[in-house]
């Protein structure tokens, strides 16, 4: 039987109704999917794209709120379909929330009693590496998690550094470089290699064609560049064999501290005594080795060799320190991290001994246990330096020769979140964000 009239529009009055009810869900759903968290806890399944999803996001002109010591320091940024399809893409776990539930979370992390904060990410900062470029038998943490996570870099060395193309950048990091002019100490167990062969020339001809008569003296020019460039607003992170001697190249102005196989002359018999410390950045009181032989610079980093190391791989570990996220910011930025143990690596320097630490800078990161500070920073001027021992986070004794760490086996790498911690540190431009 033909419905009757009335029973049509009935029918027609709850079809209707569920069209706008339909229309309402999916209108709500498009309100609510207003913001993209992207959890940087045990949850996220690839923490260093995660940095690289927040760095596109500020390149592409949008802002990304980090969220200190909300679920390991998340990120935060208004929903975008591209971005979102680009964090499936590249296996980031993220979230589409509403913004009622952001306002929430902003309205949680203010509170006066919670240990978090929110800082509001503006930019995409400028990245420069100071790399050779002439190819070298060990790779480099930095360039091989920027390249992972696809962060991009310029590659910058002596050339560019004396041109003065420093200004145009707003984070420089220095990876395995003897700013000293000793070519690492290598030497020793390396002098009659090629690559190392091949090293010197290069470095002597670019020391000479840039108006030096030692390649000592250029690095220390270039130290000094680096140093200006630290003062004038810059963000540097240095790694490996860089944090300590650069500090003692600022440290030996005017002092030869190189014998005779680095620079062809004997180094100055009181050379320990006219160091001057008050130049250094994070270091005082260290002692310089004198044996060219030696494969070590200064006492600085607690070696194996001359110290017995009782820390080996099974318990080399340190400890990040806790910061007040409200009153302390900046540190807490730089230890973001989803745990506060972080697996020990060693490098060529490994670890800095705490009695050469000065006391204007800050421990991030230490075994306290051994006494060994692994992770610093401080400020310059109107910039700031971090400086992290060791050299591959992932790879516990990097030997010379050894392949490049593939990091698409660690994703999830505590320490290689340090340096990209560093990274996305320069965006905040020191200016809290407020709820």
């Amino acid at each position: 039987m033909a419905p009757t009239g009335t029973k049509k529009q009935c029918l027609r009055l709850h079809v209707s109704s569920a069209l706008l009810v339909c229309f309402l869900l999916c209108g709500m759903g498009t309100v609510r999917a207003s913001q993209l968290l992207v959890p940087m806890d045990e949850t996220q399944r690839n923490h260093l794209k995660a940095y690289g999803l927040a760095y596109l996001a500020l390149q592409n002109g949008g802002e990304v709120t980090w969220l200190l010591n909300y679920r390991g320091g998340s990120f935060l940024t208004a929903y975008a379909s591209e971005l979102e399809r680009v964090a499936r893409l590249r296996g980031v776990t993220c979230e589409v929330i509403a913004d009622g539930q952001s306002a929430a979370i902003l309205a949680d992390i203010a509170q006066p009693d919670v240990n978090m904060d929110a800082v509001r990410l503006q930019k995409a900062p400028r990245i420069a590496v100071y790399s050779p470029k002439n190819k070298l038998p060990w790779d480099d943490a930095v360039t091989l998690v920027l390249t992972f996570a696809e962060i991009p870099y310029d590659v910058v060395y002596d050339d560019e550094v004396m041109a003065g193309v420093l200004p145009m950048y707003d984070w420089l990091h220095l990876h395995h470089e003897d700013f000293t002019g000793q070519y690492g100490k290598f030497w020793g167990n390396y002098r009659n290699q090629q690559w190392y062969v091949d090293d010197v020339r290069t470095q002597e001809t670019t020391a000479h064609r840039l108006g030096f008569s030692k390649v000592s003296q250029l690095k220390l020019a270039v130290a000094k560049q680096i140093r200006d460039f630290v003062a004038g607003g810059g963000f540097m992170f240095a790694m490996c064999s860089a944090p300590d001697s650069y500090d003692i190249a600022l440290a030996a102005e005017g002092v030869d501290i190189c014998e005779t196989m680095f620079d062809g002359d004997p180094m100055q018999p009181d050379a320990q005594q006219r160091l001057d410390y008050s130049r250094c950045f994070a270091f005082k009181d260290f002692k310089i080795s004198t044996n060219p032989s030696e494969y070590a610079i200064s006492d600085i980093d607690i070696d194996a060799q001359r110290r017995q190391r009782t820390v080996n791989e099974r318990n080399d570990f340190f400890t990040l320190f806790d910061f007040s996220a409200k009153w302390d910011w900046i540190p807490t930025m730089l230890t973001q991290n989803h745990t506060r143990v972080v697996h020990g690596f060693m490098g060529q320097t490994t670890a800095f001994r705490r009695s050469t630490v000065k006391s204007s800078a800050l421990i991030l990161g230490e075994n306290k246990e051994f006494g060994e500070v692994r992770y610093l920073h401080g400020e310059y001027g109107k910039g700031t330096w971090t400086f992290l021992g060791g050299h591959d986070p992932e790879d516990y004794r990097h030997f010379v020769g050894d392949p490049p760490t593939d990091l698409s086996l660690y994703p999830n790498s505590p320490g290689y979140r340090l340096i990209l911690n560093n990274i996305l540190f320069p965006a905040a431009k020191k200016e809290k964000h407020k709820t």
